[in-house]
Order: structure tokens, then C-alpha cells, then sequence
């Protein structure tokens, strides 16, 4: 088995109510997340898969964030954008860009400061 492994990072506002006094006013972060992708076969280059391929497919879907008012944003409508669910988002997000049937999304962690994340974890249902 191998593993990649991938960190970028954008700056977000968000609000989360009925979490905590602080949490519940408009505050921002600058948020990193880290990526790992699973699989058990290198290509024909002898890698899991090219990390500039993965560090494209990422900027993609973290433009969709990056310097936004998280609660605004549709793929949060009917849910707070808490760390769980950015991080949630964004192994959705990945798993359905990747094009190698061989890779799958193993683990996205959603860091809101250097000592506070939370990771979204691949079981086998979300496999695919």
C-alpha cells in the first residue's frame, strides 16, 4: 500500500452557532489541509500518481472557498461549515475529480490553527 500525501492552505470566514460563546461570532482562519491518497499500485513512472496532478485537482476545489464567508457557500447550505464538514467536502470533492480508478482518498484533515483539526477518514462505504 502507498500513500501521498498533499498540504495547501486558504484564509475563510465562517460562524458556527450552538458550538461555543467565541465560535458563535464571525471569525476567520487560515486554514490548511491535508490530504492523503491511498492505493496499491505505482504507475508505469514507478508513482501513485503525479503530485503536481494532485496539487491541480486541490486548487480547484479550494478556489471554491479561499476568501469566502463559508456559511454562504451552497455546498454548506443546511449544515455549518465546521472543520468536519470542510474536510468532508473536500475528500468529496477530490474522490470525484480523480480519474485514477487505482487512487482513493484516504484521509483529509482540515487544520483551523496549528493545534486544532479535524480528519475525515475513508471507511468502506465511502470508497466507493
Amino acid at each position: 500500500m502507498y500513500e501521498l500525501k498533499v498540504i495547501t492552505r486558504f484564509a475563510a470566514a465562517h460562524r458556527l452557532t450552538m458550538v461555543g460563546t467565541k465560535c458563535e461570532n464571525m471569525h476567520g482562519h487560515n486554514w490548511k489541509i491535508e490530504v492523503v491518497l491511498q492505493g496499491d499500485r505505482l504507475d508505469s513512472a514507478g508513482v501513485l500518481m503525479d503530485f503536481g496532478d494532485v496539487k491541480a485537482l486541490l486548487r480547484g476545489i479550494i478556489a471554491r472557498l479561499d476568501h469566502q464567508f463559508l456559511n454562504e457557500l451552497p455546498m454548506f447550505e443546511g449544515g455549518q461549515p465546521s472543520s468536519e464538514r470542510i474536510a468532508t467536502f473536500v475528500a468529496d470533492q477530490l474522490q470525484q475529480a480523480l480519474d485514477v480508478p487505482t487512487v482513493r482518498v484516504s484521509r483529509v484533515s482540515a487544520w483551523e490553527s496549528e493545534d486544532a483539526c479535524a480528519t475525515w477518514v475513508a471507511t468502506e462505504s465511502s470508497s466507493g
